[in-house]
């Protein structure tokens, strides 16, 4: 069996060189680095982390909680997250929290038991005081929710100026009657989308009645479906603001099978900038979200905590209009402001 002084010898380093190399630990220079790792090429070393880990207590691996592997926004994380780890010299152990409060905590503790070094978690519905027990539990990284009393371990993104600046849009391109299709309203996320909507109308003296709101699921098939609500409920909107592309996607399909121009009619704005959103007729108006800088900041804040650094707060991350040819003028363009 090969062993760990066999690829120190045919690297020409110590052994606890190779063993920095394998735990990521301590400074080591890049052609040490190189070295070790072609002699376990060459050699065909196979080294046994889960002996390492009881060892030391470490398991040389971050671990990361996502609400669910569906659709590109998920898939762009889990790209960045490991090409990041793994550029690190350590592992990425992914698991699904099913977008349940009660099926996130039980990853968090199977990443714990397996002795990860830090574990990101992307929850939508764990409590706040849940989190803040885990916080002082374990080496843990909250992503897509604001932790007032723990600003420096969490990554989120500023979801209500987001929709304000949505809605504030489409009301300086004369629109006055703006529709919402929310996500899963007991989310904090879909929350705070609706409050940016409610905001920017308000702020306009504009009208904001229930029947122009109406909750979806975050699906194509649930835009279309909660699309089909407003419209029979009899609604009056030229333009539609749904929480996510997918929705927006479904309302677009109920829109034009219930005769409605787009944008001439409607005018249409997404949010999380899909790849396919650039593609559809009309290309849609939606709010890109910098997942890749975000999932950074989050491993970045982790490798800090592993190693016992103080961490700074950090700051909200910022959407960017993404401005596409679903949108058209309103009726009131020329005096948006204009009272209904």
């Amino acid at each position: 069996m090969i062993t760990m002084l066999d690829v120190a010898a045919r690297a020409g380093v110590s052994k606890a060189t190779v063993s920095r190399v394998l735990n990521g630990t301590g400074q080591v220079r890049k052609t040490t680095r190189d070295a070790v790792f072609n002699a376990m090429k060459e050699l065909g070393y196979r080294p046994n982390f889960l002996a390492q880990s009881l060892a030391n207590n470490r398991s040389n691996s971050i671990g990361l909680v996502v609400s669910n592997f569906d659709g590109p926004y998920f898939g762009r994380l889990l790209r960045r997250a490991a090409t990041l780890i793994e550029a690190s010299g350590k592992h990425l152990i992914v698991t699904n929290g099913y977008d349940t409060p009660e099926r996130e905590l039980e990853a968090v503790r199977l990443l714990a038991d397996r002795r990860c070094d830090a574990i990101l978690l992307y929850t939508r519905f764990m409590s706040e005081d849940t989190l803040m027990t885990l916080l002082a539990e374990l080496p843990l990284m909250v992503i897509n929710r604001y932790l007032p009393r723990a600003p420096e371990r969490c990554v989120y993104f500023e979801q209500q100026q987001a929709a304000f600046s949505v809605v504030d849009y489409l009301i300086q391109q004369g629109h006055q009657q703006v529709a919402c299709i929310t996500g899963p309203i007991n989310t904090p996320t879909a929350q705070a989308r609706l409050a940016g909507y409610r905001q920017a109308l308000q702020q306009q003296r504009l009208l904001v009645t229930d029947a122009q709101v109406i909750a979806g699921d975050n699906s194509v098939a649930g835009g279309y479906l909660a699309c089909q609500h407003l419209l029979s409920r009899g609604v009056a909107f030229t333009a539609l603001f749904a929480s996510n592309d997918d929705m927006a996607i479904g309302a677009m399909q109920a829109l034009r099978q219930a005769g409605k121009q787009l944008p001439e009619q409607v005018s249409v704005f997404g949010f999380d900038d899909e790849p396919c959103a650039a593609y559809l007729q009309p290309p849609l108006s939606t709010v890109y979200l910098p997942i890749d800088a975000m999932i950074e900041a989050a491993i970045m804040q982790a490798f800090r905590l592993i190693k016992g650094e103080v961490l700074p707060p950090l700051p909200a991350f910022i959407g960017e209009l993404k401005l596409r040819s679903s949108v058209a003028a309103g009726p009131y363009r020329d005096n948006p402001l204009q009272s209904l």
